[in-house]
């Protein structure tokens, strides 16, 4: 079943594409027509990229991995990171840094910045420093919060980069294929599909459009980290179930080799008792018998 429907893209304007004049000719496979000099998208194509593109990503997220989102235009910014926030993924809508991905220890670096100032102000070390330094640090650390915020979580590459608008980001696109990175995006009319690996052709000038792919995308990694936790719960309660049979049948090899203790040791008493009682008869018999040749013999006169 489709995770989208032909009527919810249509409303939401999804099928408009750019001037005729402005198009790209690799785009040709997915622009069903042309109106009023304007290119529109095949919608039942736009929708079959979906699918595809959530696919992947499920999978992505039910390895555990993350998926960077970059959108750094206008109408893109408030809705990635209105969507991307209830995934707990990494997001990109200010400007990009350059070296994001080429040069991720320097970032990395910027970020543990961050860690430092705000350990600044619980150690006590801002109390030991005057006014205008402070000021500096506060306005050093909010505006590296602005740019790497939203990022602070990311301690490594991530596996995969969702990107509004390629023409736009042809930075993050350039960087993400120079490491072998899977890349998906919303491709308009005006932007070469080959160069992402899982282009979706849609309008990626409305909010609107914008909204309802990311929506899908988000849905798709929900599931995937939500059968993530399933298979880790079960391999935990297997590994419980393993654990607790382990512990039955040692109880019960214990239990087997004490019987084998309590059964030799009675074995033993027994063989003991017998030993006993043998030696106390043995002196009663020995009284019990006459000697030899002395009954029915008279006495010598």
């Amino acid at each position: 079943m489709a995770r989208t429907n032909y009527n919810e893209l249509l409303d939401a304007g999804v099928h408009f594409g750019h001037l005729k004049r402005k198009w790209n000719p690799n785009m040709a496979p997915y622009i069903f027509m042309e109106r009023n000099g304007i290119h529109i998208i095949d919608l039942n194509k736009t929708i079959a990229k979906i699918d595809e593109a959530a696919a992947a990503l499920k999978q992505v997220a039910k390895s555990g991995k993350k998926i960077l989102f970059v959108a750094t235009k206008k109408q893109a910014k408030e809705v990635v990171a209105h969507h991307v926030k209830q995934i707990n993924m990494p997001y990109v809508t200010e400007r990009w840094p350059g070296g994001m991905l080429t040069n991720f220890a320097t970032i990395r670096k910027a970020v543990k910045k961050m860690s430092a100032i705000d350990k600044m102000g619980t150690d006590g070390t801002f109390d030991n420093i005057s006014k205008k330094e402070r000021l500096q640090i506060t306005r050093e650390r909010a505006k590296l919060e602005k740019q790497f915020g939203s990022i602070a979580d990311l301690s490594r590459i991530p596996a995969a980069v969702f990107i509004v608008d390629i023409m736009k980001e042809h930075i993050a696109v350039a960087e993400a294929q120079k490491l072998n990175i899977p890349t998906f995006a919303i491709v308009d009319t005006n932007s070469d599909p080959n160069l992402v690996d899982f282009p979706i052709p849609a309008n990626d000038d409305a909010s609107k459009s914008i909204s309802v792919i990311l929506k899908t995308m988000v849905e798709a990694i929900e599931e995937g980290l939500a059968e993530r936790k399933l298979e880790k719960d079960k391999a935990d309660e297997e590994e419980r179930d393993a654990e607790e049979l382990d512990v039955k049948a040692k109880s019960l090899e214990e239990m087997e080799e004490m019987d084998e203790e309590e059964s030799e040791a009675a074995k033993n008493k027994a063989r003991k008792l017998k030993l006993k009682e043998d030696e106390e008869d043995e002196p009663a018999k020995k009284t019990s018998k006459a000697p030899k040749g002395a009954v029915g013999k008279r006495p010598r006169k």
